[in-house]
């Protein structure tokens, strides 16, 4: 189970022969075939810094978080912009061994259907006339009255899975899904995620059209050079994905869709925290420093409403750069960098002084 600690997983059972705790009888799946081992995530040490046990988490994260996986429910993380919760989606699956975290950033526009799978119809029918075309001139070459007797391109080449189809491809494993801001969304997303989250699975329509030809199709997935064998295009979990979704508490979401998430609200981290995040980065390098560096951060976030923490990292990497001195004799200078990195996140700005 989870333990938050920042520890990476470390076991050499094989990806197949990993168990995973039972979920609720009424939350259980039996999709196939069985995918083989997700990619490793080489996104999380580039996050997170490397792997070791930096970290002391809050008990109400570990506390969620195992619940979220012994129930196989979503958990929405609320809280600041820049406090860390997309963190904790690469935190998990980093320590749990799960591979690569899915990643479905939230905009405006988006729908349901766009994480879940596009289909490139018009590429297709292109490819399609070209080939006809091709056939065409060929046969017109070798003075017989000919053509292909059937279509040669695959439909599987012109659809790929978003990261939310991919989630949802019947692993041995659970994936880690990141659903960012899903407050930006439109209003009608969450009510579309219910059913979806409840069922557990989904249909691929241009598939289905064609099942009675095609019984088994190869689609592309959002796993980098990945592909998954769908069978009379319908994709149905197999162990259901930890899904961590995120909200800047723009909006409020419907009743009935929190009715089905555990929520976790991310506090605005502390001077622990800060000195956590900073060492997982640059281990010692900022010796001394450190404290005074994350005291004057503090109090800049409280003079500005909150400042996020990468905003932090920034500054700590210009003193471990050596480009600029910490030292008492340049202090005006370092002063007027920090203005400029530590910002206030609304754009307006501030009295300095720290």
């Amino acid at each position: 189970m989870y333990s938050g600690t920042g520890v990476a997983y470390e076991d050499d059972t094989p990806y197949e022969e990993r168990a995973w705790p039972p979920g609720p009888r009424w939350r259980s799946f039996d999709g196939g075939p069985v995918q083989p081992s997700p990619p490793e995530d080489e996104e999380a040490d580039r996050r997170l810094g490397p792997a070791g046990p930096t970290r002391r988490p809050q008990a109400a994260e570990v506390r969620l978080v195992n619940a979220a996986i012994l129930l196989r429910r979503p958990l929405l993380l609320t809280g600041r912009p820049g406090v860390g919760k997309s963190a904790l989606a690469f935190r998990l699956a980093r320590e749990l061994g799960l591979g690569r975290v899915l990643q479905w950033p939230v905009t405006s526009r988006t729908t349901l259907g766009s994480g879940l799978f596009e289909y490139d119809v018009l590429g297709r029918a292109q490819a399609g006339q070209a080939w006809f075309a091709a056939q065409e001139r060929t046969s017109a070459q070798e003075g017989v009255d000919g053509g292909a007797s059937s279509d040669p391109l695959d439909i599987g080449d012109f659809i790929q899975l978003g990261p939310l189809g991919t989630a949802l491809l019947p692993h041995h494993l659970p994936r880690v899904l990141l659903i960012d801001e899903l407050d930006k969304g439109d209003a009608d997303l969450p009510n579309d995620l219910l059913s979806l989250f409840e069922d557990g699975w989904f249909a691929v329509q241009p598939l289905v059209r064609v099942k009675r030809h095609l019984g088994e199709v190869t689609v592309y997935t959002s796993d980098p050079g990945r592909t998954a064998t769908i069978q009379d295009g319908i994709v149905k979990t197999r162990s259901f994905p930890i899904v961590i979704m995120t909200s800047n508490g723009e909006r409020e979401f419907p009743e009935a869709f929190m009715r089905r998430c555990l929520r976790l609200d991310i506090p605005d981290p502390g001077p622990q925290e800060l000195a956590e995040l900073v060492t997982a980065h640059f281990g010692d390098g900022l010796a001394d420093v450190q404290e005074r560096l994350v005291r004057e951060f503090m109090t800049r976030s409280a003079q500005v409403d909150g400042l996020a923490s990468d905003q932090l990292l920034n500054a700590a990497h210009l003193v471990t750069s050596g480009a600029y001195s910490y030292g008492e004799e340049d202090r005006a200078e370092w002063q007027a960098v920090l203005e400029a990195i530590w910002h206030p996140l609304n754009g307006d700005g501030a009295d300095w002084g720290v």
